[in-house]
């Protein structure tokens, strides 16, 4: 997916545009294939999740190794995840770029979620793991699988090692059904857009949709700059005592790439190089980007929490603090499982938008900007996992001293 499948996102956006504006009527009826789009999502999006948590768990090979390095990695991915959710939950707060238009033709019910922490807490095990995926119920299915795929990694006989065979090989195939999927996105894009404006009014539903996703786009950017230009130097500063805009412009050529490419997999081997260059322990290097590009995505989770309250705020839900809960953890997990893949981010924000019951076709408006926002996340998740190698690599010289 490079320059053609871009290109082909754009037309997608503007033909729905138009075919919404112009064409109501053929436009309500071509929203099928949109929804036919969301299921397929949907369908793809807990096995996946599934599969890539297990898969970067048991990578780790020993229960030894995970906890030297591996234990530090996932302290520093859940942090920084967490903080760059809770600044998106800030900006799209205090920006309010739902506000101003309206997604909903009539009221929009949602999800009753835990109103103690009681309650909350309990729905984290879930009782019956394959009932939990069934229901999608989201955090419980998350927790399951990092707890039993610790239990396969303390396991000192050997033959998890084809139960990690399995993992590689169920990761794969769901990656390739992912990957036709999302191939099929400027029409499933085209489709709900069309859709949407059609059903709103047409033409004159065009201006207070554009002009809200105008304020989405500046609140996202605005999130994802506090992160990358302030969070994540404070850290790396705090950790390390060294100057972090120095490693940044070090590192530059990994964020060019990320940005161009849409994918913290595809830019790794350059990730790599430009790390263990400006001076990062070539052995933490190399096992913790590679699991940093699976199971770090900082900015995708920054951009899932932004884009779960921005069509809260479009359909007129008024979200709780419990549901904000919800949003934070979820946004939080779901990024630990996002595959390194163009357009990652919208499989998870299937989850986001279940968890709290808000309407997954709203996607169809956000995708309209998303190919321009995944290239900025993209290279913020990168330089997040940079960050979190060289803390690591300056926590274990120190170790070592």
């Amino acid at each position: 997916m490079g320059r053609h499948f871009l290109l082909f996102m754009v037309a997608g956006v503007v033909l729905g545009f138009v075919l919404g504006a112009l064409f109501p009527s053929f436009s309500l009826s071509f929203a099928v294939v949109g929804e036919l789009f969301l299921k397929a999502l949907k369908m793809v999006v807990l096995p996946l999740i599934v599969v890539s948590i297990a898969g970067a768990i048991l990578n780790m090979e020993s229960i030894e190794r995970f906890k030297r390095i591996g234990l530090r990695a996932l302290l520093y991915y859940t942090t920084t995840t967490a903080l760059a959710v809770l600044t998106g939950l800030l900006v799209v707060v205090l920006f309010k770029p739902g506000i101003g238009v309206s997604l909903s033709g009539g009221e929009v019910k949602v999800k009753e979620v835990a109103f103690s922490f009681k309650e909350l807490l309990l729905s984290l095990i879930p009782e019956n793991f394959f009932k939990a995926l069934v229901n999608f119920n989201v955090l419980a299915v998350i927790v399951a699988t990092i707890l039993f795929s610790l239990a396969v990694l303390s396991v000192e006989w050997r033959r998890e090692l084809l139960l990690k065979q399995v993992i590689a090989e169920l990761d794969a195939s769901l990656m390739k059904l992912t990957s036709w999927i999302i191939k099929t996105a400027p029409v499933g894009v085209c489709s709900l857009i069309a859709g949407k404006i059609a059903s709103l009014g047409g033409a004159s539903a065009l201006k207070p949709i554009l002009y809200s996703l105008s304020k989405y786009v500046l609140t996202v950017l605005t999130g994802l700059s506090i992160h990358a230009l302030i969070t994540l130097p404070l850290l790396y500063l705090l950790f390390t005592r060294k100057n972090p805009y120095s490693l940044i412009a070090k590192v530059r050529d990994a964020l060019i790439t990320a940005f161009a490419t849409a994918s913290s997999s595809a830019t790794l081997p350059i990730t790599i190089t430009v790390a263990t260059d400006a001076g990062i322990k070539r052995q933490v290097a190399q096992f913790t980007l590679p699991l940093g590009a699976t199971v770090n995505m900082d900015g995708t989770a920054l951009y899932e929490a932004v884009a779960a309250v921005f069509l809260a705020q479009a359909y007129g839900i008024e979200l709780s603090l419990p549901q904000y809960l919800v949003i934070f953890l979820t946004a939080t997990l779901a990024a630990i499982g996002a595959a390194g893949i163009p357009e990652a981010g919208l499989i998870t924000m299937v989850l986001v938008l279940e968890s709290v019951g808000i309407p997954v076709e709203g996607i169809g408006i956000i995708l309209a900007v998303d190919w321009f926002l995944d290239r900025c996340r993209t290279a913020i998740n990168v330089l997040g996992d940079i960050i979190g190698a060289a803390i690591i690599s300056a926590s274990l010289e120190e170790e070592e001293k």
